[in-house]
């Protein structure tokens, strides 16, 4: 069987998304899968962005980071989300690109994509379920299978217990949760759904 193709579709301010969406680079590629880690295009006025050190310093260092563009996802067998979550949505950056596919998915070309999201936020109730909520809303209307991690491993509870997907709390001095396991587990268990779709559409 071909490997699956898993495109990590991004948006990161200061970091945390970025690193997630390695982690789960590296747990994908040790389950099997081709991997690309992109991000979603920058929008904010970088007059905006100076001023923030942090984010300043996460844009210079990821200049090298491919933009996501409509080829990536019609490569991709599995697509895994990572976004911060902005007033309890998804950041305007990530539903810039996704209201950019409209004539992509009205050729059927999102259809049985294998899709799971991740987020995070500042405080532990700031809005990163209803994130990961409205990023699946979009992939039901792709025709997308979600593939969510539910309880399905012990690293889940250690990093929160989110059934929808790895969600994190970010302070000034980092992640709060243990969340590496949990995004590791969730990305090898989209492969593995993954996996299983594209041996059922051959």
């Amino acid at each position: 069987m071909t490997k699956v193709n898993l495109a990590i579709v991004y948006y990161s301010s200061t970091g945390t998304n970025y690193q997630m969406a390695k982690w789960a680079e590296a747990a994908a590629k040790e389950a099997g899968a081709e991997v690309k880690v992109l991000k979603v295009e920058e929008l904010a006025p970088a007059a905006v962005i100076e001023s923030n050190p942090a984010w300043k310093k996460h844009v210079d260092e990821t200049q090298n980071v491919a933009v996501v563009t409509a080829n990536d996802i019609e490569w991709a067998d599995a697509i895994i989300f990572s976004a911060p979550t902005r007033f309890g949505n998804i950041p305007s950056q990530m539903k810039q690109f996704l209201d950019t596919l409209g004539g992509f998915w009205a050729q059927g070309k999102t259809a049985n994509k294998v899709v799971s999201a991740m987020a995070s936020a500042g405080n532990a109730h700031g809005g990163q379920e209803q994130t990961i909520h409205t990023i699946y809303t979009s992939m039901m209307h792709w025709g997308a299978i979600i593939a969510a991690p539910g309880y399905t491993d012990q690293s889940i509870y250690a990093a929160g217990g989110n059934p929808y997907g790895t969600t994190v709390t970010v302070t000034d001095q980092g992640i709060v949760e243990d969340a590496e396991a949990a995004v590791k587990h969730q990305a090898k268990r989209t492969v593995q759904v993954a996996e299983w779709v594209k041996a059922g559409l051959q």
